[in-house]
């Protein structure tokens, strides 16, 4: 039996060869696409348990089809691109990825960052195993359904944000470090990217804001964040 259903979007051959032949070996069923709208027609016909995403393809940059997977999904998405500049990678992860991977790579460590998101997938988010609702002020979290509220009005976030915002709900007198909400939100070690947290903290507090008028993170300068009582 299969560990994974895999899709790899990637135009290089020998990459494109060399992923499916790791995975496939390592017990997974892999589909192998070689174009953005090719990529994006098997993600349409078949359920994937994650995909391998390269960002400069031929017919459809990365970038789309991971807005177009997002509209649709929450299946991890990892990309692997030769780009290495740390904006780039920041908003690819304020836009829905999983996890991002600088070529050229360890076939090691793919299977490693693999292996980890379909771990916190089968997991479910940082709330798991718990299916109460919690309330703070105006804002409800819902985990069975995956959904924060404002009232009666869900609010669209990604996977990490919505991750993030549970954390806080759930001990909203806890101060956390943005050591603590890396770690937590994205089971990962923290190694000092503060940009990847402030640039989702500050997506959620827009959308918090939009949706309510109100401003409900607390930033405790030199500590970190919580939810801030209106």
């Amino acid at each position: 039996m299969a560990k994974g259903n895999i899709l790899i979007i990637e135009d290089n051959d020998e990459i494109n060869s060399l992923l499916q032949e790791i995975l496939s070996n390592a017990g997974y069923q892999v589909k192998a696409a070689y174009s953005g709208p090719e990529g994006f027609l098997y993600f349409g016909q078949e359920s994937y348990d994650l995909i391998l995403l390269d960002l400069m393809l031929p017919g459809m940059p990365g970038e789309q089809i991971l807005s177009k997977i997002r509209e649709k999904s929450t299946v991890p998405v990892i990309v692997i691109s030769a780009k290495t500049d740390i904006d780039g990678k920041v908003n690819l992860l304020g836009n829905g990825a999983d996890d991002y991977i600088t070529k050229p790579f360890d076939v090691r460590e793919v299977l490693a960052r693999i292996e980890l998101q379909l771990k916190k997938s089968a997991g479910g988010s940082s709330a798991k195993g718990e299916d109460e609702v919690l309330i703070f002020e105006d804002l409800k979290f819902d985990p069975s359904k995956k959904t924060l509220y404002a009232g009666d009005t869900p609010i669209s976030l990604t996977k990490h944000e919505y991750n993030l915002i549970g954390l806080l709900i759930k001990y909203p007198e806890k101060i956390y470090s943005k050591q603590e909400l890396f770690e937590l939100a994205w089971d990962e070690y923290y190694i000092g990217e503060d940009k990847t947290i402030n640039v989702h903290i500050s997506n959620i507090r827009k959308k918090l804001f939009e949706a309510t008028g109100k401003e409900y993170i607390d930033t405790v300068w030199g500590i970190g964040v919580r939810l801030k009582k209106q």
